[in-house]
């Protein structure tokens, strides 16, 4: 499905771009014609009767999809065309269709080159189809299952982007690209339009001298909202007839006597063209044409974003030298990858393989197949969605049938604070287990991409292996700025837990990095392999990029960064963290923290409407020593952007963790989980087990579970 969703983006983007601008331009029409539209209230024949008095030699009379009426006539000087008033028959303006408009739908239709321009239209209007209804599967996928279309996207950057608006715009693309393959196989006549079955033209009429045009007794019942065209028979022709065209059939009036000849309904196709029409283009449904242009204003953004997730997935996959084919390869190292991260890791271990002197194939889960030569299968995966395989890992799980087993490792990557954390490893292993294949070590997880981790990941692999293996990855980083330190409190240091409120700006004003309260910001320290990161307890628009960082024994980033003093700087990069954002509307908001993980969530707290409900459970050690953010969560509990703040610390005569705490207020958060409320951790992964906890008691009686206000996007962790 990714597949089909990436070769029809890639092909036939620039043409849905381009045809998605017209019809966005040309969806204005409509509504801009609708403004000139007059009521009229009475019948075909009066209308004609006052046209014809001011303009004798009026040959037509057209009700336009949009309500305006234009009458076309001859004179002197040439062919005229104004629009009148249906209530008086009296001229309002001259009416001509604009010029650019017309290009512009030349262009929407054809392209500008005839009948291959419309045919490369129709194929573009089929390829919208296949997008739309493609990326709804993969946003299903996305999103852990078509119930949950709806739920909050937990992406970043292009990809978040991509997800949102294809989803706003879905219905209305749709829409466009349904009825634009219908218009465009009727213009080809490879399905019925109805033109076909218009009225004969009589070969019998009166003769007689006309009669005034407002006593025909076919057009003084005729209401004039029903009609839609009215042509004059030619002057001084007694055979010739009027043409009329209304809302349900066409036929012919007798000029003398005023009898309808030869009138046929529409047929069923052209009642469906009609259709098609008026919801392609909102002639007639003004409303709807704009809501089809605001929809097609996405396409070339999601032509955009589109071609760039697939240039960084397919940049992200390394090409290594001195690989082998799967088929002779001793370690066949398999990968699957969303956004192409994990190629990296992959990368790295296959090099210090061959750096062993081992055959190694390297290549996705999904081109999986026999391993004949294999003595070992490491399988490298992150997880899509909720718990879904990863773009190059989809059809994995299918193949495994066709292999025989060998020994196999697997390790998961992933994001801890998501719900479902290295699911698809999971799956994938315990699917491993079933079909008996030899385990070579137990299935391992990778948090956020931990470096540290995949050492000791790859330290064990070796034993296993009997390599000496040793791995040193290194993520290749964002491109950094220099942030100035602007200035600094510290907490902590008489009680042996030294912490640090720093506060950054941009020097030489310049500008700061576009980030949320909650977002991560890398900083590398001198001497460091790797990046650390730090939840942001500000956003941008607060002017400032803040952190509250612990000093850790022996931390080489910490210390580096405790060492810091107005006006030092450090080069820094903002990753995007969208699984941790405060919900929108007025549901209550529960915020846990401990220590330094109450950055976040004042940053967070800056940014509430005051009087929503809101609650912040705070552990410290000792207030006195480490209470961070007081003074301004003071004055956030006096300003109502903080409803309450329970405090716990941990030492003293009664020590309470924040789980203690919560427990203490089982009944108070029931009642505010129940009004839809959200829940927000951030601080060390032994707190958060203990609140899960505690969370599961409070749960219980309410009949709900962590995991499934995790699946909902209400149960937020950001923990480290």
């Amino acid at each position: 499905m990714r597949r089909l969703h990436s070769v029809a983006g890639l092909v036939f983007g620039l043409v849905l771009a381009l045809l998605a601008g017209t019809g966005a331009i040309l969806s204005l029409d409509p509504a801009l014609e609708r403004l000139d539209a007059r009521p009229g209230g009475g019948t075909v024949a009066a209308l004609a009767a006052a046209v014809a008095a001011n303009h004798p030699d009026v040959e037509r009379l057209e009700r336009r999809a949009n309500g305006v009426f234009v009458a076309s006539f001859a004179t002197p000087a040439g062919y005229e065309t104004v629009s009148v008033d249906p209530a008086t028959g009296a001229d309002l303006k001259p009416w001509a269709a604009s010029a650019t408009l017309r290009w512009i739908r030349g262009l929407h239709r054809s392209l500008l080159l005839g009948d291959a321009g419309r045919a490369v239209a129709g194929l573009g209007a089929g390829a919208m189809a296949v997008l739309g209804l493609s990326g709804l599967a993969l946003l299903a996928a996305m999103l852990g299952g078509w119930r949950r279309l709806g739920r909050r996207v937990c992406a970043g950057g292009a990809g978040r982007w991509h997800a949102l608006l294809g989803r706003a715009a879905l219905a209305g693309l749709t829409v466009s690209a349904l009825t634009g393959i219908w218009m465009s196989l009727a213009s080809f006549g490879l399905i019925q339009d109805g033109s076909a079955a218009e009225p004969a033209f009589p070969e019998v009429a009166a003769g007689a001298a006309p009669a005034p045009v407002g006593t025909l007794a076919a057009l003084r019942l005729l209401p004039v909202g029903q009609l839609r065209r009215l042509t004059w028979p030619a002057a001084g022709d007694p055979a010739d007839v009027f043409g009329l065209q209304t809302a349900t059939g066409a036929g012919y009036v007798d000029q003398a006597t005023g009898a309808l000849l030869n009138w046929q309904d529409h047929a069923a196709a052209a009642r469906l063209w009609e259709w098609a029409y008026a919801l392609h283009t909102g002639q007639g449904l003004w409303w709807l044409g704009l809501l089809l242009g605001a929809s097609a204003l996405a396409v070339p953004v999601l032509a955009g974003t589109g071609g760039w997730i697939w240039w960084k997935r397919r940049a992200a996959r390394p090409r290594i030298a001195g690989t082998t084919a799967m088929a002779r390869a001793g370690i066949v190292i398999l990968v699957g990858s969303q956004d192409g991260a994990t190629w990296g890791f992959a990368a790295t271990l296959a090099r210090a393989l061959l750096a062993q002197g081992q055959p190694v194939h390297l290549g996705a889960m999904n081109r999986a197949g026999p391993m004949p030569a294999a003595r070992a299968l490491i399988l490298l995966t992150s997880t899509h969605g909720d718990g879904d395989p990863p773009a190059s890992a989809a059809r994995f799980l299918d193949r495994l049938d066709r292999m025989t087993p060998v020994p196999v490792a697997v390790l998961g990557f992933g994001d801890r604070s998501f719900p479902a954390f290295c699911g698809f490893a999971e799956t994938v292993s315990a699917r491993l287990a079933r079909a008996g294949w030899p385990a070579l070590l137990p299935l391992a997880r990778i948090d956020r991409q931990s470096s540290r981790d995949f050492a000791r990941w790859g330290e064990d692999l070796g034993r296993a292996l009997d390599l000496p293996l040793a791995l040193r990855h290194r993520s290749a980083t964002p491109r950094s700025v220099p942030l100035q330190l602007a200035a600094r409190q510290d907490f902590g240091a008489d009680i042996g837990a030294p912490s640090a409120v720093l506060r950054f700006a941009a020097p030489d004003g310049a500008a700061l990095p576009r980030f949320r309260a909650g977002d991560l910001l890398g900083v590398m320290a001198p001497g460091a392999e790797a990046p650390r990161f730090y939840s942001l307890a500000s956003g941008r628009r607060d002017g400032f990029a803040e952190i509250a960082v612990r000093r850790m024994p022996g931390g080489l980033c910490s210390g580096y960064l405790h060492g810091l003093q107005p006006g030092d700087r450090v080069q820094a990069f903002v990753r995007a963290n969208p699984g941790f954002r405060a919900a929108g509307g007025s549901v209550p908001v529960i915020l846990v923290a401990a220590g330094c993980g109450v950055g976040p969530m004042v940053g967070i707290l800056r940014h509430l409407r005051p009087g929503r409900r809101s609650v912040l459970y705070f552990g410290i050690r000792d207030p006195g020593s480490d209470f961070l953010y007081r003074h301004e969560t003071d004055a956030m509990l006096a300003d109502g952007r903080l409803g309450r703040r329970v405090m716990a610390f941990s030492r003293g005569g009664t020590p309470r963790h924040v789980q203690d705490r919560l427990r203490e207020n089982a009944e108070e958060l029931a009642r505010q989980i129940q009004a839809g409320g959200q829940v927000l951790i951030c601080g060390s992964t032994a707190m958060a087990r203990g609140v899960a906890a505690a969370f599961a008691e409070i749960l219980r009686p309410l009949d709900l579970t962590v995991a499934g206000l995790r699946a909902e996007g209400r149960y937020l962790e950001d923990v480290y």
